[in-house]
């Protein structure tokens, strides 16, 4: 599917305190097998891919669309961010709330140090830069507590709850006006 989104892109590396969000280059393909290939890191997923076929199929320069970013500490890259088209992404869809959808990947040797949490609040910045008023959606199962946290940190407030992939999911929305710990528009069951 073609991205029909009127986004910037590529844009500008984005700095915060610790991290700087950029486009991806032939240098992070090692680090997005590394990542795709983590039983901790797809735990959640539907599990890691075998090394080898990621091998081959993982381009030279991955993730090379709009809204993808990597994130970098001190010249390291060590997760992904995207923000893609709802649409393009399987299971539960709800566009009636977001045609946008808010994905990342990090990997553990990081985990537990807020750089998650500190790069998705600044991709969901620049979203809102780009899109005025256009929400965001996420989908996490209930079970991964990590994440059902960053969602909360960075703003995102539940919609519903649903069955899929066998296992409970969670499936929130942050708009550009809605700060963390503020509560946001909708409710479950809307």
């Amino acid at each position: 599917m073609t991205d029909s989104r009127p986004i910037i892109w590529p844009t500008a590396p984005i700095a915060t305190e610790r991290l700087v969000l950029r486009q991806s280059g032939p240098q992070d393909r090692a680090m997005t097998i590394e990542l795709n290939a983590s039983p901790e890191v797809t735990a959640y997923l539907g599990g890691p891919q075998p090394r080898e076929e990621l091998e081959r199929k993982v381009p030279e320069v991955p993730g090379r669309r709009p809204g993808f970013f990597v994130a970098e500490l001190d010249g390291a890259a060590i997760g992904t961010i995207s923000l893609d088209p709802h649409d393009e992404r399987p299971g539960h869809i709800r566009p009636d709330i977001g045609n946008t959808e808010l994905a990342y990947l990090f990997l553990p040797r990081v985990w537990g140090q807020g750089y998650a949490a500190e790069a998705c609040a600044a991709a969901l910045a620049w979203f809102a830069g780009e899109l005025p008023g256009e929400a965001v959606v996420l989908r996490t199962q209930t079970a991964n507590e990590a994440s059902m946290r960053l969602a909360a940190r960075v703003g995102f407030t539940e919609v519903e709850r649903f069955q899929d992939y066998g296992a409970e999911q969670w499936f929130g929305v942050w708009t550009p006006a809605q700060r963390p710990g503020t509560p946001g528009p909708f409710t479950p069951g809307s």
